[in-house]
């Protein structure tokens, strides 16, 4: 599984370790359902090696930072994470 995420600029929450939290953070309380939206622009097929998934969903996630056309989007890797 890919260690990377992607998650918005004002969400407290882990999305490695307090998943729960982290979702409800985004759905019910602000309804970005960000997990949804990156789930339809991913081009994903279950016949993809999981490395290959993996890259692909890091690709995408970047692709999405880098137009964030709302400016609430930002990446996170599990390592970074931890620093903090």
């Amino acid at each position: 599984m890919a260690n990377v995420r992607l998650t918005t600029i004002d969400n407290p929450y882990d999305p490695f370790t307090q998943w729960a939290q982290w979702y409800a953070y985004d759905t019910v309380q602000k309804g970005y359902y960000t997990s949804e939206y990156l789930a339809r622009v991913v081009p994903y097929t279950p016949e993809m090696a999981p490395a290959v998934a993996d890259a692909l969903l890091e690709d995408t996630i970047d692709e999405i930072c880098r137009l964030n056309l709302t400016g609430k989007y930002k990446k996170v890797k599990r390592n970074d994470l931890e620093k903090e």
